[in-house]
């Protein structure tokens, strides 16, 4: 049985934007791609799949479902997501096509899940490795409960709030012997004015109160809670406002975050995988992966200045995070 807690959806002035479609064709060999990657996939120490380890990713695939790619560019993304054992993935579209597009590539061994559609005609899914873990009773979506909305609030700002533009999507695994639970989350964005800031300030405290809460809690589900997906934190340290906010009831984040950025467009790091503290021994290795870094080597050479167009609209304009657990 499944229980579905906290269901609360609601539509927003803001849709779903794709990228600008290049302008022209760039014809290239779809293995050659992946071994690509494949190579930096070991210049960047992701380690290989293990029984006792799990591995954890996060990735906002840009508009998936909205923006008009090809089988080769769905097979590539595949390529990335079956490296992991669990992915969070973030701008599902109600346009469901491109999900199950990953799904048909990425292997029969993982099974897929996905929430409603929430504000910006966007969805959040998961791909697990079902051979790897087991998937458990609680999955839903995070909501604030009306009599609790008070109780979200971040000194120095006045702003109320009102619930989230996109609930976070809750899933719940069972690894060896733990219970684990993943809090897949794609706060506002809006712009940088004060009142939008702000806005995601409070989405991004109301995340790490709800772990906080329910990790103490004497009926807590499970044994280990992580907050990953797309949090959108300029920079992810100390005197950022979201940072500060996400980080306010004591969830913490891997030491990579200050290196790579998430983001294929600036040094942003708006993706994380956060935990907290007395689970950080568990963390094993953990990165960035920049895809941008190996593929489509030949339109670089050809076609420089557009090239993060291209990936931004054919890949994603982020890039995957990850963890690698062992308990």
């Amino acid at each position: 049985m499944v229980f579905n807690f906290g269901f609360l959806l609601f539509k927003t002035l803001y849709t779903m934007v794709a990228f600008p479609k290049p302008d022209y064709t760039f014809n290239f060999d779809v293995q050659a791609e992946i071994n690509a990657l494949l190579s930096h996939k070991q210049h960047r120490n992701i380690p290989a799949k293990d029984p006792d380890k799990l591995l954890v990713a996060t990735w906002n695939i840009a508009n998936l479902g909205l923006q008009q790619r090809n089988i080769d560019h769905y097979k590539i993304i595949a390529e990335v997501l079956s490296w992991f054992d669990v992915i969070a993935i973030q701008e599902v579209h109600e346009n469901l096509e491109g999900l199950f597009q990953l799904e048909s590539f990425i292997g029969t061994n993982y099974d897929l899940m996905f929430n409603d559609v929430g504000g910006n005609d966007e969805r959040a899914a998961f791909f697990y490795d079902a051979n790897k873990v087991e998937r458990l009773q609680m999955v839903g979506e995070l909501s604030v409960p009306p009599s609790q909305l008070r109780h979200i609030k971040i000194s120095g700002v006045t702003e109320v709030f009102t619930g989230f533009d996109r609930n976070p999507y809750v899933a719940s695994f069972m690894f060896k012997d733990k219970r684990i639970v993943f809090i897949n989350a794609h706060l506002f964005f809006g712009g940088e004015s004060a009142s939008e800031m702000n806005r995601r300030g409070l989405e991004a405290y109301a995340v790490g109160r709800y772990a906080d809460l329910e990790k103490k809690s004497p009926h807590s589900f499970a044994d280990y809670y992580f907050a990953l997906g797309d949090f959108n934190i300029p920079k992810a340290q100390p005197g950022d406002p979201i940072f500060d906010a996400l980080t306010n009831r004591g969830l913490v984040i891997p030491e990579h975050s200050t290196r790579i950025a998430s983001s294929i467009m600036s040094d942003a790091q708006y993706d994380q995988v956060l935990f907290f503290p007395d689970t950080k021994r568990t963390i094993k290795a953990d990165g960035v992966f920049d895809y941008d870094q190996a593929i489509f080597a030949a339109l670089y050479d050809e076609k420089p200045r557009s090239f993060k167009g291209y990936c931004r609209y054919y890949i994603s304009d982020h890039r995957p995070m990850w963890v690698q657990i062992e308990f």
